[in-house]
């Protein structure tokens, strides 16, 4: 079996925000690997394989190098959940992988 992943993946746990394109509001999480391409996130919000999603990354000073906190703003797909372990309670965090189709640096004001 051959790994469709693409890029260097860092294993970084940051805060994210997710926003559904079907439903206001959001819900929030980590990420528990990063790479140019693509994000794995561990989150409370139930996403569907294929549905589209939008999410902030905050990257810290101590992983880009500049003075402040650095905001990404990305627009991707899912492309696998994984369900939290069996036994575990109902409120522990789902695997979202999802692919970054787009993203945008957001300046701070």
């Amino acid at each position: 079996m051959s790994d469709a992943r693409t890029g260097k993946r860092f294993p970084l746990e940051l805060p994210i925000k997710i926003h559904r394109a079907e439903e206001s509001g959001q819900h929030s999480g980590v990420t528990g690997n990063l790479s140019a391409a693509g994000v794995y996130i561990r989150a409370d919000a139930s996403l569907e394989v294929g549905s589209n999603v939008e999410f902030e990354i905050t990257l810290p000073p101590e992983v880009t190098g500049a003075k402040e906190n650095v905001v990404v703003q990305c627009h991707g797909r899912v492309v696998r959940t994984d369900e939290p372990a069996t036994g575990s309670s109902p409120t522990d965090a789902r695997g979202v992988a999802c692919v970054i189709d787009s993203y945008d640096f957001v300046r701070q004001s």
